[in-house]
């Protein structure tokens, strides 16, 4: 199996660098992992990160390719990977794919795997949600997407925030079909 991810600029690049992990842990290969000029600028806000440490954390996974590389073989419907996860999802973005404009690599990349009818997984960090952006998740569903909203779990029991992000990124390894042990499943109480 061939994975790619998209880091784009909504809070939450912590759990975008989880999944990598989850996803060298599960043995699958990354094809390449896009970024967009809001994720390096939320990586600094948030991690700390200088966008060359950022980029170099990434580029540890796979291949790293901006959001303005039009060149990447990811733009191109005949070098799509099976599985791709936008991941964190600014409401950008989401706009941007619900309305099928193509204007980053991030958006045509995931434009070409519905097309192709590959497993494409949107996870967008923003809260509350208005009429726009709900309108906007229900298109890309139906366009078939799968949205994992990046929200708190409190049945695994976390013990810190490491924990929580495990849970999240955990959940987007699910709805990409990759098995990880990131977080601790519900097993019924007791």
């Amino acid at each position: 199996m061939r994975a790619s991810i998209a880091v784009t600029g909504s809070s939450g690049v912590r759990v975008a660098l989880k999944v990598l992990e989850g996803l060298r842990g599960a043995g699958v290969e990354v094809a390449g992992v896009i970024v967009t000029r809001g994720a390096v600028q939320v990586a600094r806000l948030e991690e700390g990160m200088g966008e060359e440490e950022f980029l170099s954390s990434l580029a540890a996974y796979s291949r790293v390719y901006m959001e303005d590389d039009m060149a990447s073989p990811l733009a191109s419907s005949s070098s799509q990977p099976d599985v791709m996860a936008i991941v964190p999802a600014s409401m950008k973005t989401v706009g941007l794919l619900a309305s099928g404009i193509p204007s980053n690599l991030v958006v045509r990349a995931a434009m070409a795997m519905l097309r192709l009818g590959r497993r494409l997984v949107v996870a967008p960090r923003e809260t509350p949600l208005g009429v726009l952006e709900l309108r906007n998740l229900l298109r890309i569903a139906e366009a078939g997407g799968i949205v994992v909203p990046l929200t708190l779990a409190f049945y695994n029991k976390p013990g810190s925030i490491d924990d929580m992000v495990g849970f999240a990124a955990g959940k987007v390894l699910d709805a990409m079909g990759i098995e990880s042990s990131l977080y601790r499943r519900w097993r019924g109480p007791g």
